[in-house]
């Protein structure tokens, strides 16, 4: 698989990551370990997760999977701290909670080391200095290799780069920012990719397949099995299933068609190969539908393509947001 740089950093990575957030819950260690071993032998190395994932079990079950089944020198793992079970306050950035967390995320991943650190959101609660102190500790510690954020809007993405570039002794810079990306999710076009373009910091997209929209397969009908089915993953699939992004859906397809493809390598082809995007993160449930979108190394869209897709996704730009004056 093709490696690329995480962002202006020395740091490669596989084009294409894994996620884990169902690891624990849904996906249990032997079907995990399927995906790993599948994941690991298509050249594949980044590998994302989170302390909340599965209430920990994601990076336990990882951690197990480490060295038993695949060396932890052929990964990239990526974990994320700052969120919290907590209703009040659903995110806590301070320095003492995320330095708290990311030890737990070692012991459970059972190293010394993660190679991408993330801030899971933007906490409005505490200073955001305090948060970008704690990775910086982190870096400097050897607890982890590089930092970056998940879920910041673009000022809270320029703002963090800004403070790090500008406040004397800082050393560790914004390697990465996560968010949702996808045909039916083009939010962050507007303020967040192209901050990170011009900050140097690399996109990871979480969701690509539009919560597995995108696929087809709730084209006619929600499958049995599918998250769409799923009692606690249903509201996640739902604001997805409307007439605007049925339109997608369908365009998609048809593009599929033309090109021999399935939709879920059209869909994943388009946002894998956007300016900015170093990973998409696909969250497989099984070995087949991780072998499914792997299969997508070998397809570059064509430029017709790529152009009728984005017509028939682009979202509504109006102002303040950039190219507002050719309205």
């Amino acid at each position: 698989m093709e490696q690329r740089h995480l962002g202006r950093t020395g740091l490669r990575v596989s084009r294409i990551g894994l996620g884990t957030l169902t690891w624990g819950r849904d996906t249990d260690e032997h079907d995990a370990a399927d995906l790993l071993k599948v994941f690991w032998e298509a050249g594949g190395t980044l590998v994302d997760t989170a302390d909340v994932y599965g209430d920990g079990d994601a990076e336990y079950v990882l951690g197990r999977l480490i060295e038993g089944l695949v060396p932890r020198r052929d990964l990239v793992i990526a974990t994320k701290a700052g969120s919290v079970p907590d209703p009040d306050r659903r995110f806590d950035g301070s320095r003492g909670h995320l330095l708290a967390a990311l030890d737990a995320s070692l012991q459970r991943l059972g190293t010394d080391y993660v190679d991408v650190w993330q801030v899971h959101a933007f906490d409005p609660e505490t200073p955001l200095e305090e948060t970008l102190q704690a990775l910086d500790i982190a870096v400097a510690s050897g607890r982890a290799r590089y930092a970056g954020v998940s879920n910041f809007s673009g000022w809270q993405l320029a703002k963090a780069a800004t403070w790090q570039l500008a406040v004397p002794g800082v050393r560790t810079r914004l390697a990465s920012t996560q968010m949702e990306y996808s045909l039916l999710q083009r939010g962050v076009e507007r303020e967040v990719l192209p901050a990170a373009l011009d900050l140097g910091v690399g996109l990871l997209p979480s969701s690509p397949l539009g919560r597995g929209v995108l696929t087809g397969k709730y084209r006619h009908s929600t499958p049995a099995d599918s998250r769409g089915a799923s009692d606690h993953m249903a509201p996640f699939v739902a604001p997805y299933l409307d007439d605007a992004a049925s339109r997608i859906v369908d365009a998609v397809a048809t593009a599929a068609d033309g090109l021999a493809a399935t939709p879920l390598q059209v869909a994943l082809a388009w946002v894998r190969d956007r300016p900015g995007v170093a990973a998409p993160i696909i969250g497989a449930r099984t070995s087949q539908q991780l072998t499914a979108a792997l299969s997508v190394e070998t397809l570059s869209l064509p430029d017709e393509i790529c152009q009728a897709l984005d017509d028939v996704s682009a979202p509504v730009h109006r102002y303040p947001d950039q190219d507002w004056s050719t309205l």
